[in-house]
């Protein structure tokens, strides 16, 4: 049995991670954490529900829409709830227009796809217990996304160019890097980091128009646990918060782990407040 929670708990927090993974990518770009990573999970679960279940597609073709879908959300964040705000004096607009958008997004969905949670279909047959491939795909999923992130970061003049962007916004631009050109492309990838999430999760879960606002506090906690901005730290955060809410729920019954979450969260911020691979960052007054 402990075995199947941590398998469990390793699942769902790879599915956290992941979410946690697109708020740093808007975040390292743009200095702003957009609330619609959530909506970005909820797409992916929605739509890959959709069209595997209703549209008959293959899992692969499926998979490719949800992403795409992904995509168009997070440019659509950038355009329209990011791009105005960064303009403004008071920065921390980000967070009513971020969540406006999301709120849009979110009652958009349930308008067409309805207000019950449905069941996702499951991607693939084989495996029972902790080894059924529902639990080791997201996981799967996180490893491989963290690692090409890296090698894109490493190895690319075009990663090289975002974590420019990202350590220093004002020399890079004096530098003349496209600094919107690539924060749209960043924001995009968000949406389709987001949307993967979602999309993994959905055998874990329902299909439920609603659901991207437990993506997003769950995703949110994770990089608060990890570090702002450490796709490291968001890894560590995620898995943890997965296992610790597993555990909660097993040992204290499902209306706990909401509690354990922010139980988490604060001890955690006691013992490191910039997150376990976090640092603080001076600001100018």
């Amino acid at each position: 049995m402990l075995g199947l929670l941590l398998t469990a708990g390793l699942a769902t927090g790879a599915v956290y991670a992941l979410i946690g993974v697109s708020y740093n990518l808007m975040y390292n770009t743009s200095r702003v954490i957009s609330f619609t990573s959530g909506t970005f999970g909820m797409l992916g679960a929605v739509f890959g529900a959709f069209f595997i279940g209703q549209a008959g597609l293959p899992v692969v073709v499926a998979l490719a829409g949800a992403l795409l879908i992904g995509a168009a959300a997070g440019l659509l964040t950038e355009f329209i709830a990011v791009r105005p705000v960064l303009s403004r004096i008071d920065t921390h607009m980000y967070v009513l227009s971020t969540l406006a958008l999301s709120l849009i997004i979110e009652e958009a969905v349930g308008l067409w796809w309805g207000t019950e949670p449905r069941p996702f279909p499951r991607l693939f047959e084989g495996g029972n217990g902790w080894v059924d491939q529902k639990y080791w795909l997201p996981v799967v999923t996180l490893a491989v996304v963290v690692g090409l992130l890296a090698l894109l970061n490493n190895r690319t003049l075009t990663g090289r160019a975002f974590l420019a962007i990202s350590q220093d916004p004002y020399a890079a631009r004096a530098l003349g890097l496209p600094h919107t050109s690539i924060r749209v492309g960043v924001y995009m990838l968000a949406g389709v980091v987001g949307a993967l999430a979602g999309f993994m999760a959905g055998q874990l879960t329902f299909a439920f128009f609603s659901i991207g606002v437990a993506f997003a506090f769950s995703g949110f906690v994770a990089i608060a646990i990890g570090g702002l901005g450490n796709n490291l730290g968001a890894v560590v955060g995620g898995l943890a918060l997965g296992v610790v809410e597993q555990l909660a729920n097993y040992f204290l019954g499902g209306s706990y782990r909401g509690t354990a979450a922010l139980l988490t969260l604060v001890v955690a911020l006691l013992i490191l407040p910039n997150g376990i691979f976090g640092h603080a960052e001076p600001r100018r007054v």
